[in-house]
């Protein structure tokens, strides 16, 4: 059984009284259970689906998130606390209590067609993975793309699963009208790392193997170097950036990493546990590129860092990316050809 990111659930910043039982001695727990509880899946009766941004430092307005919550487990993942606001922890929780939303793609069907819709492109997803394990099973960003593509809807797509080669169907047709762009994510190219680090998300191979796929296909597809850690990961920016290339990558960007609030906390023992000797001086430098601190908040520097360091990680990774012909924009996509004519019945 694969284990989970978090060990342990952190209290909720929003609930002030916190109740901790331990198991008594006298149980019997199996030991993979103590470290990889089941997943449980919640309803998510929301009655809207697309999520505005107005952070200037985030290239989409909009997006759709089929699910809170992510199996994948990513110790780093900056998406945690957002399950705070659903009573959960940021830990455990996070990764073993997912939502989703069983009417996406109608709720997506309704807002498409509503007479004051403007068109922008969307994103799948801004919060958490769209292709994470449990999509397998319910497909719910699956017919989401189903309803972009039948409207001739722009959109893109952010993922470190393989599961997206599934929709290559869809995506693809939508890709030969210039509606689509993909990006894969990938932090490291050490298999043992990643395990560690992405415990129940695809393989370093298995990205690579998905972006070729994807670019075989005639899809557009960008390799994302997320999170970039200084002093753990940094150093492979150019081999991850070749490896994007060769797979049949057109495009690169990359974040810092970012630990807001109890996040911190996860991914500092985190680090103690399985990079002891690094650890120090990982943090060192993680404060060295957020004015001292573990986090910045601030848009635009906490995507990138400041400072020095920010700025020789900025030069590293562009003079990589020039090299291997991965500086240029990904292509514009169409916004022009969306018809909200082409719907069926909602159903709702």
């Amino acid at each position: 059984m694969k284990k989970r990111g978090a060990e342990e659930n952190l209290p909720n910043r929003f609930v002030k009284q916190v109740y901790e039982i331990p198991a008594p001695d006298e149980f019997d727990i199996p030991e993979e259970e103590k470290v990889s509880p089941q997943t449980q899946l919640f309803v998510d009766e929301s009655k809207t689906i697309i999520s505005i941004n107005d952070s200037p430092d985030i290239p989409f307005v909009y997006s759709v998130n089929p699910y809170r919550g992510c199996e994948h487990g990513c110790i780093y993942c900056y998406a945690r606390p957002t399950h705070e606001y659903l009573g959960f922890s940021l830990g455990l929780d996070f990764e073993t209590k997912i939502t989703f939303k069983p009417d996406a793609d109608k709720l997506l069907e309704k807002e498409l067609t509503k007479k004051s819709y403007k068109p922008e492109v969307i994103n799948f997803s801004g919060n958490t993975d769209c292709y994470q394990p449990v999509e397998r099973h319910l497909k719910l960003t699956r017919k989401c793309l189903e309803v972009v593509s039948r409207f001739d809807h722009p959109y893109t797509i952010i993922t470190k699963s393989s599961l997206i080669k599934r929709d290559i169907d869809i995506i693809s047709a939508s890709a030969k009208k210039q509606l689509v762009l993909v990006g894969i994510s990938i932090a490291t190219l050490d298999p043992a790392l990643a395990t560690k680090m992405d415990p129940r998300a695809a393989s370093p191979n298995s990205r690579l193997n998905t972006i070729e796929a994807l670019s075989a296909a005639g899809i557009p597809v960008g390799v994302v170097v997320s999170p970039v850690i200084p002093g753990l990961t940094d150093h492979e920016m150019p081999a991850i950036l070749k490896a994007a290339k060769e797979a049949g990558a057109t495009s690169a960007s990359y974040t810092i990493l970012r630990l807001p609030h109890g996040v911190k906390e996860l991914f500092t023992k985190w680090l103690e546990e399985n990079a002891p000797g690094k650890a120090a001086r990982i943090i060192s430098r993680i404060k060295e590129l957020r004015g001292g601190k573990l986090n910045d908040p601030e848009r635009f520097s906490r995507m990138r860092g400041k400072g020095e360091l920010a700025d020789t990680i900025s030069v590293f990774f562009h003079l990589n990316a020039r090299k291997l012909g991965l500086d240029n924009p990904p292509p514009a996509l169409r916004q022009d050809l969306f018809n909200p004519g082409n719907q069926l019945s909602l159903g709702l």
